[in-house]
């Protein structure tokens, strides 16, 4: 894992830095930050190990890639979070879910708390925070749909809890979907065979099938209107390469 994990901190693609902004693009896998059990490999580690101090403005979770921004001063970090308070802050998601959306686009309106006896679960709640989704779908399998989802706000487990509120959760989430893994054999079906000597078969797919490609923020320097983008990584880009092979609509 200490290997893996090394690795990983490695693969950290810088997409933009100044003296007030660091942009990133963080593989799956590695935490945004420091977690409470006292593992420290992080984005925030690396960052500050290259770069001296660096502030924190948003999260991805661990198991989530893409685009973060980071900030190199205070006054940096309170303009960059106010913008996220004040969801003036386009963050736009790739998301693969399971099943096929009836709609070619929709939103998503539901409050998000905390699971009241399940901890680091989140659910649909009177008693959660306002949570806002819009999605558009941009291309449909026989089994799945792949949806570009703007977040305006940005609760914990957000796109996951929405889309599984309403039916489509993740193809690949272990804690609110129905698969922890992606396998080509689901796609291929009688077609699929394993190699002679391949073993169990490998998935292609092993984490959540989430990226977050696009971010825009305004400079808090200049106010200039910036936009990031992150192409998928190659485990989600090989996922959408088979099911496009193989599991197109008709």
């Amino acid at each position: 894992m200490a290997c893996y994990l090394h690795m990983l901190m490695h693969k950290i693609e810088l997409l933009y830095e100044d003296d007030a902004v660091l942009v990133v693009n963080k593989p799956a896998g590695l935490l945004t930050i420091p977690d409470r059990f006292g593992n420290t490999k992080s984005v925030l580690y690396e960052l500050e190990r290259r770069y001296g101090r660096v502030l924190v403005v948003h999260r991805l979770d661990r198991e989530t890639s893409g685009v973060l921004c980071f900030a190199r001063t205070e006054e940096a970090h309170r303009h960059l979070s106010l913008q996220f308070e004040n969801h003036t802050v386009d963050k736009f998601y790739l998301v693969l879910v399971d099943g096929g959306m009836p709609n070619e686009e929709g939103e998503i309106d539901k409050p998000i708390g905390p699971h009241p006896t399940i901890a680091g679960r989140m659910v649909i709640a009177s008693f959660g925070k306002p949570s806002l989704t819009f999605y558009r779908v941009l291309e449909r399998f026989a089994h799945f749909t792949l949806v570009e989802a703007l977040l305006k706000t940005g609760r914990t487990h957000q796109v996951r809890v929405h889309f599984q509120s309403i039916g489509f959760p993740l193809a690949v989430d272990a804690l609110y979907g129905r698969r922890s893994a992606f396998f080509l054999s689901e796609v291929k079906g009688k077609a699929y065979r394993a190699g002679k000597f391949s073993g169990e078969e490998r998935p292609l797919l092993a984490r959540t099938s989430l990226h977050a490609f696009r971010l825009r923020f305004d400079h808090p320097t200049s106010g200039e209107r910036l936009e990031f983008r992150a192409e998928p990584p190659k485990d989600f880009a090989a996922a959408l390469q088979q099911l496009r092979k193989w599991s197109k609509t008709p």
